[in-house]
């Protein structure tokens, strides 16, 4: 493939500071080209000796449908998820306080009181349905690999990230996409030994959505980062 000559709409640190996850989507496609675009350049992502071990799935149109309408199912019938990597989602001390502040942050732009379980369900089935998104990237690490590779995973996911913001396109990273792995598994056709870590759901954003208007902060300087001399 002819490496393109990238046309971002901003800058990196206005890539940085204006991404964040979005929890509505537009019914609009991306434009396959420059699908391909972003995908190629972040594939420039670092990794352990060069390794690369994300193995991405994009999946959009009638495939999409299928599969958002089985994991929403699932979602609302209460299955047990079963994900290939521990998803407990329990944090000690200054950690739990940001995730509770995230998420009354969240609720209390979509209006779900913390006592509304009904709502609080509702709004979880909205991950499986990848928040009407018309595209979601599921990925995979091959089964050999483990902790080390999925920091590349990660590196790779924010440069994935960046580049959409760079070009107008909103997403979502969600460790929700990794609960039922056996079901994104069947509908791609994906061997066993390669295992799911999350999903990243993007598109055009829908401003109208209430969830969207949510905003987090993040930890101070003083308090996030130790400078050794």
């Amino acid at each position: 493939m002819t490496a393109r000559t990238p046309n971002p709409a901003m800058s990196l640190d206005a890539a940085i500071r204006e991404r964040r996850s979005v929890r509505g989507f537009l019914d609009r496609e991306v434009s396959a080209e420059l699908l391909e675009e972003i995908f190629e350049l972040a594939q420039r992502a670092p990794s352990n000796c060069n390794v690369q071990p994300w193995v991405p799935h994009v999946v959009s149109g009638e495939a999409l449908h299928r599969l958002r309408d089985e994991l929403v199912q699932a979602g609302r019938d209460h299955v047990p998820p079963l994900p290939d990597w521990p998803a407990d989602g329990r944090y000690p001390g200054v950690y739990r306080a940001r995730q509770v502040d995230a998420a009354a942050k969240l609720y209390g732009a979509m209006g779900v009181e913390r006592s509304d379980l009904v709502g609080r369900h509702a709004a979880y089935v909205r991950n499986q349905a990848f928040f009407d998104a018309p595209h979601v990237v599921f990925i995979f690490m091959h089964q050999p690999f483990d902790t080390r590779e999925a920091t590349d995973l990660g590196m790779y996911a924010q440069t994935l990230m960046l580049l959409f913001t760079s070009r107008g396109i909103a997403s979502c990273a969600q460790g929700a996409l990794g609960l039922y792995p056996d079901t994104v598994r069947r509908h791609l056709g994906i061997a066993a030994e390669y295992r799911l870590l999350f999903g990243i759901s993007f598109g055009y954003e829908d401003t109208t959505v209430a969830a969207n208007a949510a905003r987090v902060g993040r930890a101070d300087l003083g308090e996030a980062v130790r400078f050794h001399r």
